[in-house]
């Protein structure tokens, strides 16, 4: 995203309320394989069966991925961020260690502090300890693209429901994700998504994406 555009989606939304959220009501049940399927680190380099179209690179970014063990997955999703970037990903204990001893910017007490939410206006802090810039903003699925296409990495906020297909309020923001590519062609979004055993590069419509990305208007992490 260019620097004039993102000042234009930061004033055009700066009104909008930001509202603290809980990782999905109900994960813990989806979250029962502690420790299953967590693959060895590697390095964020291209991947050589890059997708003509793909913006982001999925593959890149898998390693990354771990499953959460408690309400936390937008520690879980800094986290992950964190290795894409850095090569040296937190642990879920050392992330929500973190966010437990850290203020929050949006409320008192820390960041992470149950059975208080985590706010998203508190990620960026959390990436900070780590010298990682990011924005908090509203913003389009073009956006996204142009961002993952210069390497940024994007978290967002959207209603797991939709996400994972299961009854229960889709008019609520309720859980983290990383965006690790969207392919247009395809009409896929890629998902790096905590709570659930199957969320290393988990795939979704980009229409689902959409739907379950709108209760708390396009909200994002974008890193700079």
């Amino acid at each position: 995203m260019t620097s004039t555009l993102r000042a234009e989606v930061g004033t055009a939304t700066r009104s909008v309320k930001i509202v603290a959220l809980l990782c999905a009501a109900g994960a813990a049940s989806l979250v029962a394989s502690a420790g299953a399927g967590h693959a060895a680190r590697g390095s964020s380099v291209p991947n050589a069966n890059h997708e003509v179209g793909m913006h982001g690179d999925p593959a890149a970014a898998a390693p990354y991925w771990r499953q959460q063990h408690s309400p936390d997955c937008g520690e879980m999703a800094v986290a992950d961020v964190v290795g894409q970037i850095t090569g040296h990903e937190p642990d879920e204990q050392q992330i929500t260690a973190l966010a437990g001893s850290t203020p929050s910017t949006a409320g008192p007490g820390p960041i992470w502090n149950l059975p208080a939410n985590t706010d998203i206006r508190d990620l960026p802090v959390l990436l900070a300890h780590y010298r990682i810039k990011a924005d908090n903003i509203q913003t389009s699925i073009n956006a996204l693209e142009q961002d993952l296409t210069e390497k940024r990495r994007v978290i967002v906020l959207l209603n797991a429901e939709t996400i994972w297909n299961r009854p229960g309020k889709r008019n609520a923001a309720n859980h983290f994700v990383v965006v690790t590519g969207i392919d247009p062609k395809a009409g896929v979004v890629h998902l790096n998504d905590s709570g659930v055993m199957n969320g290393r590069d988990e795939q979704v419509p980009i229409a689902t994406f959409e739907q379950a990305w709108a209760p708390n208007h396009n909200s994002a992490i974008v890193t700079k």
